[in-house]
């Protein structure tokens, strides 16, 4: 059902948040600091343009959301963040196709490019590391 793969997006954007702040503390270099903010703005973005469209279609948020652990190591958190980049392009593709509402299309779209972007970046990263 649309609305508990939402809600499993607003999880995932959730912790994808959490779990990138973690990662920014493992390093001091300004250029992947960079790239590191930047996923963290957008992933931040599509938690609230998903908790919107939620809101849209059952009149309440998701809450009591849990954050992940600290990370310990930058290139195992690289490893992991693009394969999770690349899975979200993917969940979103799909329900995007699966929206019921027309306003449920953009922001999935945009998240969509977004996570490809990401996943760009840490590639890059985790290949310079």
């Amino acid at each position: 059902m649309f609305t508990d793969q939402l809600r499993e997006a607003i999880e995932d954007e959730y912790k994808a948040y959490y779990f990138y702040k973690s990662m920014a503390s493992l390093t001091n270099d300004r250029y992947w600091l960079d790239f590191i903010q930047h996923a963290m703005d957008d992933e931040k973005s599509h938690y609230e343009m998903f908790q919107q469209l939620y809101y849209m279609l059952t009149g309440a948020y998701v809450q009591s959301l849990r954050k992940p652990g600290p990370v310990d190591n930058l290139k195992g958190a690289l490893k992991q963040a693009i394969r999770d980049e690349l899975e979200a392009t993917d969940k979103y593709k799909v329900m995007m196709l699966e929206s019921p509402l027309q306003e449920g299309v953009n922001p999935l779209f945009i998240a969509m490019h977004d996570e490809m972007e990401h996943a760009i970046r840490f590639s890059m990263m985790y290949n310079a590391i």
